[in-house]
């Protein structure tokens, strides 16, 4: 429906403005959101993924490097949203880019594990997107991926508090506003602080908050079979 799409729109771009005014300090050196520079990619994954209603929302942390940060899209595996979405707008650069971690858009030869596996499992279990999004939807909290000098990632758990509860209100009121939208009945978090942050974020929203492991290859279990125990957890809570 395209109220439901528009509305997405509307509420992500509030959400890219509300964090873009918020500063940073070290050891963050630069700060990417893809909600500006990648915004054509991101809108046009909205249009494919949220003009209905849901039955379930999964939720990730914030943008990996070679993930949302070089698509515009949570999770965002390159061959995933290149070749199974068929996304297929130009990425822009942030302002200022790091250079250890350049952004090249579709053309970024690097692969997110992480994205790879979820939307892999997505798409052995479901095949064509239109049938994954017919009743899901995957959403990351915060849109911002933080880098120190090194190039290395710092996520948002790691800010100090007069940083990140800011960003953490921002991100929290547009997880309301997306629940609001799309109606979802469970609200699934990929990992812990996923986790922690829709228990935070939700408590007076009608919806039922799941949790599945989180795919990440840093995670020694994540490494033994993580698409048959994402599987087996979904069964287990009645969501699938």
């Amino acid at each position: 429906m395209r109220r439901t799409t528009d509305a997405m729109i509307q509420v992500a771009r509030r959400l890219c403005a509300a964090v873009d005014g918020l500063s940073f300090a070290a050891p963050v050196s630069h700060v990417y959101n893809p909600l500006n520079y990648a915004w054509p990619a991101h809108e046009q994954y909205l249009r494919l993924a949220a003009a209905s209603r849901k039955q379930v929302i999964f939720l990730g942390m914030n943008p990996g490097p070679f993930g949302m940060v070089q698509t515009g899209v949570p999770f965002g595996e390159v061959t995933a949203v290149r070749d199974w979405m068929k996304l297929n707008v130009p990425i822009g650069k942030p302002k200022i880019e790091h250079p250890k971690r350049p952004v090249d858009g579709l053309a970024c030869p690097r692969s997110e594990v992480s994205g790879r596996r979820l939307w892999g499992f997505f798409k052995g279990r479901f095949g064509a997107p239109k049938e994954f999004f017919k009743d899901h939807f995957v959403a990351n909290h915060c849109p911002l991926a933080f880098l120190e000098d090194t190039g290395r990632n710092r996520t948002p758990d790691k800010l100090p508090a007069a940083e990140g509860d800011p960003l953490m209100g921002a991100c929290d009121a547009h997880l309301q506003q997306v629940i609001e939208i799309l109606k979802p009945k469970w609200l699934v978090a990929v990992g812990g602080y996923a986790e922690k942050r829709a228990h935070a974020a939700l408590g007076g929203c009608n919806v039922q908050i799941g949790k599945i492991l989180h795919p990440s290859p840093a995670s020694p279990a994540a490494n033994r079979g993580w698409a048959e125990q994402a599987a087996a957890q979904m069964k287990a809570q009645g969501i699938w």
